[in-house]
């Protein structure tokens, strides 16, 4: 019996074999191989629905439910946490393992209160993986001033809201003075002093975001004017400057940081200097870039090769409409620092190993994606999904799967896949970058 067993085993594994292979019928004009067999080595993919589950409009109490799976949560339950995070509490079922916190909302982070003004950082402290760059968000007040100061690292901005007044002095003692608005950048090199000022064309000031080229960047170790006079002999003072000790009698005894003071003028110059200013502006008026439209939404790209001075940090500035989503793709060598400005999106990082896992954003979060790490942005609200994907590098660059598995023979990607010909086909040799909305 045993033995019979076998055979028919045998036969029945010998017949799948050749049954299971794929036909090789080369279409006339193409070099795509014809075939509906699904791999002989592996399983297909699941079917199974994996859509957003709710959304932060949901009355319902979120739980730990996805079809079949999962169960109600029958003991201590922080509702308002799990509407922000649905794909956390009840995962698609292509998640698997984990990819570490990718994930930190400004929120949490502990808030620096002054008169003028506040801030608060995100850096590997709050979010270990972001090692490559840190983040303030920083708000003053109409005149207050974010004390004269430089930094080991450099220092880029996108304002927010209202309108802020710069000032820098390079190492060959050129001057600059500018003004930019919201949507607007500014770059500083490592050293380089400047001050920032809000000015009163917003009647409440100004709030900007700060990115540091170093995860481990601290707010609190900035070099700063105040905190050095304080801290170096009055008669070092009057000897450096060539004057007396009595001229520097009302210095503060300890930094500023942040501090109240009148409005700048409009229509303020920098100070006259023999040496000229800066030969590439400390600021870049992203806000008055064209955006570049797409089938799904917007594009900006900032980098050194239209913002000269910005050596260290990349910026993309996206928007994504309704049922849009910037497309499947990686960056070879650059970990991504992600700014959530409106909207709600979804961002599924996909790790290698058969590691990967989805994650929730909404205004003021962070996200992470760590260099060759493939990943989407799906916008999944009513509303435009606006965000920055900010680099620590000259130039930016990404991959397009989408472009990639068109510009290479489609044999390959029909061996790999199994995609019909109609399939390859619309594949687009161009990146898509923001694809449109679709029936699935």
């Amino acid at each position: 019996m045993g033995k019979l067993l076998s055979s028919v085993f045998c036969a029945v594994l010998l017949s799948a074999s050749s049954n299971g292979a794929p036909a090789l019928n080369v279409e006339l004009g193409t070099s795509v191989a014809s075939s509906d067999a699904p791999s002989q080595t592996v399983l297909l993919a699941s079917d199974n629905p994996n859509g957003i589950e709710w959304n932060m409009t949901t009355d319902a109490v979120p739980q730990p439910i996805r079809g079949s799976l999962g169960a109600t949560i029958l003991a201590q339950q922080n509702v308002a946490i799990d509407r922000q995070n649905p794909d956390l509490l009840a995962p698609p079922t292509t998640d698997h393992g984990m990819v570490g916190s990718v994930k930190w909302p400004f929120s949490l982070s502990p808030n620096r209160l002054q008169t003028g003004g506040w801030a608060r950082q995100q850096n590997v402290d709050t979010l270990p993986l972001a090692t490559s760059m840190a983040a303030v968000d920083m708000r003053l007040e109409a005149g207050a001033i974010r004390e004269l100061h430089w930094h080991k690292t450099a220092e880029w901005a996108y304002v927010l809201n209202g309108y802020m007044q710069v000032t820098g002095v390079d190492t060959e003692g050129r001057n600059f003075l500018g003004t930019v608005g919201p949507g607007d950048l500014w770059y500083f090199p490592p050293g380089i002093p400047h001050s920032l000022q809000a000015t009163n064309e917003l009647e409440d000031g100004a709030e900007f975001l700060l990115v540091f080229d170093s995860g481990d960047f601290n707010e609190d170790s900035t070099f700063l004017l105040t905190d050095w006079l304080a801290h170096t002999p009055k008669e070092v003072l009057a000897k450096n400057f060539g004057t007396t000790i009595a001229a520097f009698n009302n210095i503060p005894g300890e930094e500023l940081y942040i501090f109240p003071a009148d409005p700048p003028p409009v229509d303020v110059t920098a100070p006259e200097d023999p040496q000229g200013q800066v030969p590439n502006p400390y600021i870049y008026k992203l806000s008055e870039v064209t955006a570049t439209q797409l089938a799904g939404g917007t594009v900006k790209i900032a980098d050194s090769r239209n913002f000269t001075v910005s050596t260290t940090i990349a910026v993309a500035e996206l928007t994504v409409e309704p049922g849009g989503m910037r497309e499947l793709h990686w960056h070879p060598t650059e970990d991504e620092w992600t700014y959530y400005i409106s909207g709600n999106a979804r961002v599924t990082e996909f790790a290698s190993s058969a590691t990967a896992q989805t994650f929730n954003y909404g205004p003021g979060d962070i996200g992470f994606v760590p260099a060759s790490y493939g990943h989407y942005v799906e916008n999944i609200g009513n509303d435009t999904l606006h965000y920055l994907e900010v680099f620590n590098t000259d130039i930016f660059q990404d991959i397009s799967l989408n472009q990639w598995l068109a510009l290479i023979p489609p044999a390959l990607v029909k061996e790999h896949l199994q995609l019909s010909n109609e399939t390859i086909a619309q594949l687009s040799k161009t990146k898509p970058i923001v694809v449109g909305s679709t029936k699935v």
